[in-house]
């Protein structure tokens, strides 16, 4: 695997993520399909990387199984 190919995933400030990190949201989230929001400097603990550098897994307090946008993260 050649360094084209390994995906690097980045927060909102250009940190790497890499999986079981922490982040922080940096905006307040509404969740489609609930009503709930996620406000901004919620704590979300061990993430997933998915094959989209722009995407990322996560359970969030009340909502299992979210998938957020990096640009909305900051690493905790």
């Amino acid at each position: 695997m050649s360094e084209e190919d390994t995906l690097v995933v980045k927060d909102s400030n250009g940190t790497a993520l890499a999986d079981g990190d922490s982040v922080t949201l940096i905006k307040d989230l509404k969740v489609k399909g609930t009503n709930v929001t996620l406000k901004r400097g919620t704590l979300v603990k061990n993430i997933r990387l998915t094959d989209d550098a722009d995407l990322i897994e996560c359970n969030a307090e009340k909502v299992k199984g979210l998938v957020l946008r990096t640009e909305f993260l900051k690493k905790a």
